[in-house]
């Protein structure tokens, strides 16, 4: 399938999740992340290693920082303080698990500075700049330091950097079809703006709506909604016509990233990086990651938590790079 013909597909996809996500928004989260995500990050995750996680220079150990930074206090805390029968360790462990943010932005400026100033000598002096702006934000606005904490392993990862691959995408093809997509991508929020809502029309399973509770996923909303000074009488409804709107993008987000990813086979070329043995055991996992889910939600969301955050840790160059790329093509244009 040709470029053009990829993009108009795409360009059915967005509104094909923003109907459904329109529809049921709970719903549709649910599905594409205990269905499509474990498959998305399988599959990249493999692609992106064959392709070196797109760091030219030493690459090894810019991705050894960003694992151990970030995945150890992930691990920390959903498991460390719970194996921890110390008092004096599971403290440590603790204050490390509440540092936890200010590792992911660590990680991501830092691979920033290696993909924009791509030398071995700069290694060192790009991780202390990138901890010095993140310790600094830490004890002088804390709040952006959580605010990217959530959002950039979230929204910004699933909404914002498929934005900038597809544009960087379009206009490295020079393809017409690809700049209307990104301009689609980017009005997708302004339309779920205002579109009308009637709340009394979503009625989501008492079991959906359990799923949500329990597991606290409805805090994504939550803390959206504030952001915007939402809801005023400071009291948070899931089933509120701004929680719905929120939810709609969140489910339209989550489904259309994954989506992308599996529709640009040919022109990513990530199933010519999937062996037989490979995709055997992709496949495996999969299956029992889904298994999981069915057999204990929380068990199974907590398994994959760091699946998800392994394929987005490895996934900053690539989105380094699509910054980098649009930041190029600007400036040739002047």
């Amino acid at each position: 399938m040709d470029v053009d013909k990829i993009n108009l597909v795409n360009i059915f996809l967005v509104f094909a999740s923003l109907i459904l996500a329109y529809f049921i928004p709970f719903e549709l989260f649910l599905y594409s992340y205990i269905i499509l995500g474990p498959l998305h990050y399988l599959t990249e995750i493999n692609w992106l290693y064959q392709k070196k996680f797109f760091l030219r220079n030493n690459n090894k150990w810019p991705l050894l920082l960003i694992i151990i930074s970030v995945l150890t206090p992930v691990y920390i805390r959903y498991w460390g303080t719970t194996i921890d029968r110390y008092q004096f360790t599971q403290s440590i462990l603790q204050l490390m698990g509440t540092l936890s943010d200010h590792f992911i932005l660590v990680g991501f400026l830092f691979i920033i500075g290696v993909v924009f100033f791509n030398r071995k000598k700069y290694l060192i002096i790009e991780f202390l700049i990138a901890f010095i702006i993140t310790t600094y934000l830490l004890f002088n606005a804390p709040e952006w330091i959580s605010l990217m904490g959530l959002f950039l392993p979230t929204l910004i990862h699933v909404y914002l950097f498929t934005l900038f691959f597809v544009l960087y995408g379009a206009l490295k093809e020079k393809n017409n079809y690809g700049i209307y997509l990104a301009i689609l991508l980017f009005l997708v929020p302004f339309i779920i703006l205002y579109i009308p809502i009637d709340s009394n029309n979503y009625t989501p399973l008492d079991s959906t709506k359990d799923i949500f509770i329990t597991n606290n996923l409805s805090s994504l909303a939550k803390i959206t909604a504030s952001i915007f000074n939402q809801p005023k009488n400071g009291s948070f409804y899931m089933l509120s016509e701004i929680s719905i709107r929120i939810q709609i993008f969140i489910a339209f987000a989550y489904s259309y990233h994954y989506l992308n990813w599996f529709s640009k086979t040919s022109i990513i070329g990530w199933k010519k990086a999937l062996s037989k043995k490979k995709s055997l055991w992709i496949l495996l996992i999969w299956v029992l990651s889904i298994s999981l889910y069915f057999y204990d939600f929380r068990t199974g969301l907590y398994t994959l938590f760091l699946l998800g955050y392994t394929h987005l840790i490895v996934e900053f160059p690539l989105n380094a790079l699509s910054i980098k790329g649009i930041f190029t093509f600007i400036k040739s244009r002047k």
